[in-house]
């Protein structure tokens, strides 16, 4: 696969993260469990089919869009202090 379509699930789960992390209707702890089910359901129907390596797919975005909401996160308040 190319560079882009395999980077573009990941860049845009981790701007719908963000910007659920924003919000004041929902508590910033279930973001990780918010992450794991929409990359999971993700990958699934990224591929069509619910097998293991598309779950293993689906933590992969997960991690990935957490680390970098996470990422984010800290370095903005360092930049701030």
């Amino acid at each position: 696969m190319d560079f882009m379509t395999d980077f573009a699930p990941y860049v845009g789960l981790a701007v719908v993260l963000y910007a659920i992390r924003h919000t004041d209707r929902f508590s910033n702890k279930y973001i990780p469990i918010v992450a794991v089910v929409l990359g999971v359901l993700y990958a699934f129907w990224e591929a069509g089919a619910a097998t293991p390596e598309t779950t293993l797919i689906g933590l992969k975005y997960a991690l990935l869009g957490i680390g970098t909401v996470a990422g984010i996160k800290y370095s903005v308040e360092k930049n701030l202090k």
